[in-house]
């Protein structure tokens, strides 16, 4: 595997070389996305066309590693150095596609983001486990299951096709990936299919020198969920998916209890100063902690400033039936964010992203986005507060704000939001 790194680091370097085959997992860049897009293209490139540069590509900013800890200590345990990856700010995807250079294969997402739009004519394959977003064709094959981990999917690709390249490196990344993505593989989690199941006892039959799965899941969780040090602006952009429509919204996965999280000190400037930097109107959070038996237990909070907008979707949300969140609300010492215990707790935000898609669909069918525009609800506080979106599927392009607000206090903007928001009588 560090060979295959390093000499993709080496062809990256080249920009009149050949054509790229890139790799690409999803833009929260979890541990199962960075194994799939790491160990599907090293499939690739041991069985694909000689002529073919296969290059797995981590759809975040390299800055933004250290966030996912988890992957982090994944890495360590595999010896396998952060320095031989390439990262979406590393590679032009959009200068590689207009030269005609460029073929993707999307790996733990089927579908790109509105952002990278522009580069879905690049895509020659899919692989992924979630909602099935997009139609088969003979250019492009689509292998969608609902399995607990896409590395499960890889996994039995490179043991049908080509099993001789599976060694205990290539072998551990899999193994983690598909054991963290079900849970320690606890059917009380919901997660965990056969096909996982059966997988993961391939690959410990393989190479019993595997280290244990309690073992392995608990490293990799106690990982995951040590957010010591790390404000609030990281910890939404630590596992953050934006979905974009007549609002752009965050959805960000917690890894502390929404009770520790609402109690943070300035909590509400520190998320009005977030939205404005990024361009959200709303943002979903849903943190994550487990019972002793590895069962999750899950709330849900939504924030804007928009009273009109947090009831819609919010009320939504209470309806939903596909699945059933089961909302139940709770109390919250913050007014411009509504707080629910999800009493559907093997719903994961897999299950919630569809939901804000059918949400943002309805919206725009019910006439309240016109001309590119907020309606005449919101039409005040789009004129006042909003700024162009960053594409959040990387933010290799940067934001206009990204040297901060030199003349606005996080407390400044707080008050301005009310204030608006009081002269529209919310």
């Amino acid at each position: 595997m560090e060979e295959f790194l390093s000499s993709c680091r080496g062809t990256v370097k080249d920009p009149a070389g050949p054509g790229l085959h890139v790799v690409l997992g999803n833009e929260a860049c979890d541990v199962d996305s960075m194994v799939c897009a790491l160990a599907y293209a090293y499939f690739l490139s041991k069985t694909g066309r000689p002529e073919a540069l296969v290059v797995p590509l981590l759809n975040i900013r390299q800055s933004e590693l250290p966030l996912r800890s988890d992957n982090v200590s994944l890495l360590r345990q595999v010896s396998l150095s952060a320095d031989l990856l390439l990262f979406r700010d590393q590679l032009d995807l959009r200068a590689l596609h207009r030269a005609g250079r460029l073929r993707l294969t999307l790996v733990d997402h089927n579908v790109l983001p509105s952002s990278d739009s522009d580069l879905e004519a690049a895509v020659v394959e899919v692989i992924d486990h979630h909602l099935l977003e997009r139609d088969s064709s003979p250019s492009c094959p689509v292998i969608v299951e609902k399995v607990g981990s896409c590395a499960t999917l890889v996994t039995e690709r490179i043991i049908q096709k080509a099993p001789e390249i599976l060694d205990q490196q290539v072998a551990q990344l899999l193994y983690a990936a598909v054991v963290m993505d079900c849970v320690n593989m606890a059917p009380s989690a919901g997660k965990v299919t056969p096909k996982d199941s059966r997988l993961v006892a391939a690959l410990e039959a393989r190479f019993p020198a595997l280290p244990a799965r309690g073992a392995l899941f608990q490293m990799l969780q106690d990982a995951k969920f040590d957010v010591s040090g790390l404000n609030t602006e990281q910890m939404l952009l630590k596992d953050m998916k934006a979905v974009s429509g007549s609002l752009n919204v965050a959805v960000s996965v917690l890894y502390i209890t929404l009770e520790d999280f609402l109690q943070r000190a300035g909590l509400e400037a520190e998320l009005s100063g977030f939205c404005l930097k990024f361009g959200f109107d709303l943002l979903l959070l849903m943190s994550i902690s487990f019972r002793e038996s590895s069962e999750p237990i899950r709330e849900l909070a939504v924030f804007s400033h928009s009273t009109a907008c947090r009831q819609q979707v919010s009320h939504f949300l209470e309806q939903a039936r596909s699945p059933a969140l089961n909302l139940c609300p709770i109390s919250s010492p913050r007014p411009h964010i509504t707080a629910y215990l999800q009493g559907n707790s093997l719903a994961s935000r897999k299950q919630l992203l569809p939901l804000v898609k059918d949400f943002l669909k309805e919206r725009d069918a019910d006439g309240r986005l016109a001309d590119g525009r907020l309606g005449d609800m919101e039409e005040e506080e789009d004129e006042e507060s909003r700024v162009p979106p960053t594409p959040m599927n990387s933010l290799v392009e940067g934001c206009p704000l990204d040297g901060g607000l030199p003349h606005l206090s996080a407390l400044d903007l707080e008050e301005k939001f009310s204030k608006m928001a009081d002269r529209r009588g919310n």
